[in-house]
């Protein structure tokens, strides 16, 4: 089984020559990388700390049983967050740095924490990007049954109350990935052909993630369970909330970036032709919010930013807010849309909307 073909117009556009250019003229007047700086590393050392602290602290007992545990749980909940909107998502873009070597080590946090960083790259950097809110490409809004991301999905009965379930499977949404969606992912991306764009071969995939997801699951639960003195189910209580912080931060940024009512959503058709050229096809599937603020801009990596970022994945996310007026500027000339919800809570409520919105309409134009 392969995936589905979609070709997007060729023709380089007169808006993509013109904002490639700009962009171009910046980094060269401005003499800045295209990657991160110092910057990145003293972000990644603030993000992993927020993570192995109170990992350290829960492991050697100093957290206790009582509401220390649990600060500590959900600290590690929003630094584990932090590491994937901070870290890894920028190296496993070849944005962190100019050195390779350099954003495949920072590439495999993901990995010591649990998830595969081979199968994020195919999943987000292979289908998502390349193929943005294409149902049947797009692994975002390819969502179980019980949820519908897309008008291009049929509408069952049990969507009606997606507005309220969703935010349920948002919050399980990484135990589900440490535990069984890589491994799903693989079986998926071996009968779709895409194995070999990893760089690896199955078997070495396999190994590799066995020994990750052993050595995640040994210092997470393993060691806090020989020197903390807690129970099991206390430990794993703990690692349930973090994981419950964690899956809705993620969520609740990536979300309100494609799942609303006003950008554009499309069918994979196998030979299918896209009107669009790539850089108009990110522009009209994509948005941003809360940009206004430079304290949310950093915590969430940027991500706030997605246009900026579906447009330049390469770019470091530390450089979105200085090329965002000229990508908007350049969408404005050439009557693009350039949608940015002001506030990130404005962001989430369109995004409820639109969850309440595919629980009730088949379709719209």
């Amino acid at each position: 089984m392969q995936i589905p073909i979609v070709r997007f117009n060729r023709t380089q556009s007169d808006f993509s020559k013109a904002l490639r250019a700009r962009v171009d003229a910046y980094f060269k007047e401005t003499g800045k990388s295209r990657q991160g700086d110092w910057r990145m590393y003293l972000k990644t050392a603030v993000m992993l700390a927020a993570f192995f602290v109170p990992w350290g602290l829960i492991t050697f007992g100093a957290t206790g049983t009582g509401w220390g545990f649990w600060v500590a749980e959900i600290v590690m909940g929003f630094g584990l967050a932090g590491i994937g909107l901070n870290v890894m998502h920028d190296a496993n873009h070849g944005a962190f740095s100019s050195n390779k070597r350099v954003n495949s080590v920072i590439g495999k946090v993901l990995d010591l924490v649990g998830g595969s960083s081979a199968m994020w790259k195919i999943q987000h950097n292979i289908l998502h990007h390349s193929f943005t809110n294409i149902d049947g490409l797009d692994e975002d809004i390819d969502t179980p049954s019980i949820l519908r991301f897309s008008p291009e999905r049929p509408l069952k009965k049990v969507h009606k109350l997606q507005f309220i379930y969703a935010w349920f499977f948002y919050g399980i949404m990484t135990i589900f990935w440490m535990t069984a969606k890589d491994w799903m992912a693989l079986a998926r991306y071996r009968k779709k052909g895409l194995i070999k764009s990893s760089g690896f071969t199955e078997s070495q995939l396999v190994r590799e993630m066995i020994v990750s997801k052993a050595l995640y699951f040994g210092y997470i639960i393993g060691l806090p369970l020989i020197f903390s003195g807690m129970s099991f189910w206390m430990i794993l209580a703990g690692w349930t909330v973090m994981h419950a912080v964690t899956g809705m931060t993620l969520a609740c940024i990536f979300q309100p970036a494609h799942v609303l009512e006003d950008v554009q959503f499309a069918q994979a058709e196998a030979g299918g032709k896209m009107e669009d050229d790539t850089f108009s096809h990110q522009l009209k599937s994509t948005a941003n919010f809360g940009t206004g603020s430079r304290v949310f801009t950093w915590l969430c990596g940027g991500l706030n930013h997605q246009i900026e970022h579906h447009l330049f994945p390469n770019v470091c996310h530390i450089h979105f807010r200085a090329l965002a007026p000229i990508v908007k500027k350049t969408a404005e000339e050439f009557g693009l849309p350039y949608r940015s919800s002001t506030t990130f809570a404005s962001a989430l409520a369109l995004h409820a909307r639109m969850l309440w919105r595919l629980g009730r309409q088949e379709s719209w134009a």
